[in-house]
C-alpha cells in the first residue's frame, strides 16, 4: 500500500496528477522543452496580473514580450498578511500554508495551490528515484527538528508514520545521545539519512570518534541526503568514510520548490521542471553562466501566490555545461549554521533556532528581520527589525521556548535595531555562535 502518495492524496494533493504532467514535462526534447519554459512563463504572470491585486501593486510597466521588464521581487514585498497576498478565488482554507525558516533574517507566511504543492512532492519523489529511494517504501532515519507543543508534536509523528521514518531529534546533539541513535540504526533497517546538514556531520564525527562505520552495523543503508545548510567538502569526506554510502547534497525552499539535487552523475542538477532560475547582477540583468550572481526563481505553477522573479537572498554560479532543460548549479553561496553549545555541556544545531524564532514570526508582518547571536554558552542576542517593539510578553514568551528548547538558565538579550548588517553577498546569517568551542 502507497501510504505516502495516499496521505497526499487525503490532503487534497493530486499526487498522480501531478506525477503524470512531470513525466510529460521530462519527456519534451530541447526544442519543445525551450518552448514549453517561454510559455509557462508568459502565463504565470498575465495569470497573476489578471487575478492578483497584490501582483499588480508590484508589477508595472510589464512587456510579456520582455522578461526583463518584469520586476523582481523580495522577501520584504511578502511582508504583510498572507490574505492580502492571496490570489482571487484563494483563501487559507483551500491552499496549502507554511511559514519559511527566515534564514536569511526575513521571515514570512506563504501559500500554494495544492496542484503546485502536488508537483513539488512529485519533483521530490522523482530526484529520491535516482537513487532507489522510494517514499512509500524505503525507510528514512530523519534529522530534524519537531514542534515541542502536542498538537505539533503528534502531527508530525503521525506524518513519519504516513512517510516510513524515524526522528531523531537535532536539539540534543550529545554523546549520549548519539550512542542512543546508533543503537536505533543497529536495529533498524533504514534505507537512507535525510535531514540538516550540521547534526548530521556532529553525529559522523562521533561515529569517527568511535571508530564506527555505520554501514557495517546497518547493512541497509543506501545514501545520506543533506539539505538546508552548506556542506563543505571536508565535511562531505567525513560522512562519506563513516556512514560507507553517497552523500547527496539537496537544495530547496519551503516557499518554492526543490531546488537542486546532486544527480548520480555528481552533478547539482536544478529544477527545470516547475522553476525558472536565473542569476542577476545586482541591477537585475541576467549574467552569463559561470558568473557569480544573486539566485532569482520563478514558481511556474503557484496560482495561488506569485513567486515570480522572486530572488530568494542566496548567491550562486551556473555551470557553463548548463542547457535549459539541464541547468547545473556549479556553486552556492550561503546557508550554513553554526552549533550551539549551552552551559551544561549540551550542543545543539543552529537550525534549533528555526523552531525557536517561529515564535516571533507573526502574520502582521511587524518583525522584518532578526539574528540570534550566541555571546556566551549561557546568554543569547535576538536583534531585530520591527515596525513595533516587541511587548515584555512577547519577549518572556521567546525566553521561554528558548529554556524549553535547549535548557534552563538561560540570558536572553532583545535589541531593537534600525538596520541589520549583512554579509557582502547581501544574506544576514541567521544564528552566529560568538564562542569558542573550547571556552
Amino acid at each position: 500500500m502507497k501510504l505516502f502518495d495516499l496521505s497526499l492524496k487525503i490532503n487534497g494533493f493530486p499526487i498522480r496528477k501531478a506525477k503524470r504532467a512531470l513525466r510529460a514535462i521530462q519527456q519534451k526534447n530541447e526544442i519543445e522543452f525551450e518552448q514549453y519554459v517561454k510559455t509557462k512563463k508568459s502565463e504565470i504572470v498575465s495569470y497573476h496580473l489578471k487575478h492578483s491585486i497584490f501582483y499588480n501593486t508590484l508589477a508595472k510597466n510589464i512587456n510579456l514580450l520582455d522578461w526583463n521588464t518584469v520586476p523582481v521581487m523580495t522577501k520584504r514585498d511578502l511582508q504583510q498578511p498572507l490574505n492580502d497576498r492571496l490570489t482571487e478565488g484563494f483563501t487559507i482554507k483551500n491552499v496549502y500554508v507554511n511559514k519559511t525558516s527566515g534564514s536569511s533574517g526575513d521571515p514570512f507566511i506563504f501559500a500554494k495551490d495544492k496542484y503546485c504543492h502536488a508537483l513539488t512532492w512529485a519533483v521530490i519523489i522523482d530526484r529520491f528515484g535516482w537513487f532507489d529511494l522510494d517514499f512509500n517504501n524505503s525507510k528514512q532515519a530523519r534529522f530534524y527538528g519537531i514542534p515541542l507543543d502536542k498538537i505539533g508534536y503528534y502531527k508530525e509523528r503521525f506524518k513519519d508514520l504516513m512517510s516510513s521514518r524515524f526522528r531523531f531529534s537535532v536539539f540534543d546533539l550529545s554523546d549520549e545521545t548519539f550512542k542512543k541513535n546508533l543503537n536505533v540504526f543497529r536495529t533498524t533497517s533504514f534505507d537512507y539519512i535525510n535531514g540538516y546538514t550540521s547534526p548530521i556531520v556532529q553525529f559522523a564525527k562521533f561515529l569517527e570518534r568511535e571508530k564506527v562505520n555505520l554501514k557495517s552495523v546497518c547493512p541497509t543503508l543506501k545514501a545520506c541526503i543533506v539539505t538546508s545548510e552548506m556542506l563543505f567538502e571536508n565535511d562531505k569526506a567525513v560522512l562519506e568514510n563513516q556512514f560507507g554510502v553517497p552523500v547527496i547534497n539537496e537544495y530547496g525552499a519551503s516557499e518554492l520548490d526543490l531546488i537542486a539535487f546532486q544527480n548520480p552523475k555528481g552533478e547539482w542538477q536544478l529544477n527545470s521542471e516547475t522553476l525558472f532560475i536565473e542569476i542577476l547582477d545586482k541591477n537585475n540583468n541576467p549574467l552569463p553562466n559561470g558568473e557569480e550572481g544573486r539566485v532569482v526563481i520563478t514558481s511556474l505553477f503557484n496560482t495561488a501566490h506569485p513567486f515570480i522573479r522572486y530572488d530568494i537572498g542566496d548567491v550562486g554560479v551556473l555551470s557553463k555545461k548548463s542547457t535549459l532543460k539541464k541547468p547545473i548549479l556549479e556553486k552556492l553561496i550561503g546557508r550554513t549554521n553554526d552549533i550551539a553549545i549551552l552551559p551544561s555541556g549540551k550542543t545543539a544545531a543552529g537550525l534549533t533556532f528555526y523552531y525557536i524564532t517561529k515564535s516571533i514570526i507573526e502574520d502582521d508582518g511587524n518583525v522584518k528581520e532578526f539574528v540570534v547571536e550566541q555571546l556566551k554558552k549561557d546568554t543569547f542576542k535576538i536583534k531585530y527589525v520591527s515596525a513595533v517593539a516587541l511587548s515584555s510578553k512577547k519577549m518572556n514568551a521567546i525566553s521561554i521556548e528558548m529554556e524549553r528548547y535547549l535548557e534552563n538558565g538561560l540570558q536572553i538579550i532583545f535589541e531593537r535595531q534600525n538596520k541589520l548588517l549583512r554579509s557582502k553577498s547581501g544574506k544576514l546569517k541567521q544564528f552566529s555562535s560568538l564562542i569558542k568551542q573550547d571556552e
